[in-house]
């Protein structure tokens, strides 16, 4: 089987529905298999049950003091809204290093640039460089090395500077 009878096949399963074609001549066999993708939904509680507290917050004076301490925890939430989020931008599994004997490309309190390459993520054995599209400081790595991540999935905290 030559190269280019290889890439229609490739090209079959792509453009069409099927998610695998197996092909055999002789010794040589080629099996291709389509992968899709999973989608995360992720939902938040806190909201809604702050908002059932309340009510009951005029009924006795004790509940109203255990709300103002919710209040006081929610304050650095503000804070934290002018923090950037780098998310990646494909399918991958996350790696913080150029190789596992380098140093990470950043640590939690480095200061970064725009341009600078601040992990990679290997999807189909191509190693993507992932680069800043802000200046700032890391707050927060949000992967672990050699984690997967999904399109879109936050990867760093970033307070821009």
């Amino acid at each position: 089987m030559e190269l280019k009878e290889i890439k229609e096949l490739i090209k079959l399963v792509s453009e069409s529905g099927v998610s695998e074609v197996e092909v055999e001549r002789g010794d040589f066999k080629v099996s291709i298999k389509k992968v899709e993708e999973k989608t995360t939904i992720i939902q938040q509680a806190a909201a809604p049950v702050v908002q059932a507290i309340a009510p009951a917050a005029p009924v006795a004076t004790a509940p109203v003091n255990t709300l103002h301490t919710p209040a006081v925890t929610s304050a650095p939430a503000p804070a934290a809204s002018n923090l950037i989020t780098i998310k990646s931008p494909m399918i991958g599994t996350y790696y913080k290093t150029p190789s596992p004997d380098k140093p990470p490309f950043v640590n939690v309190g480095d200061e970064i640039k725009v341009g600078q390459v601040l992990c990679i993520v290997e999807a189909m054995k191509l190693f993507n460089e992932i680069e800043s599209e802000v200046s700032g400081k890391i707050v927060k790595i949000l992967v672990e090395n050699a984690s997967p991540v999904e399109y879109d999935q936050p990867l760093f905290l970033v307070e821009p500077m």
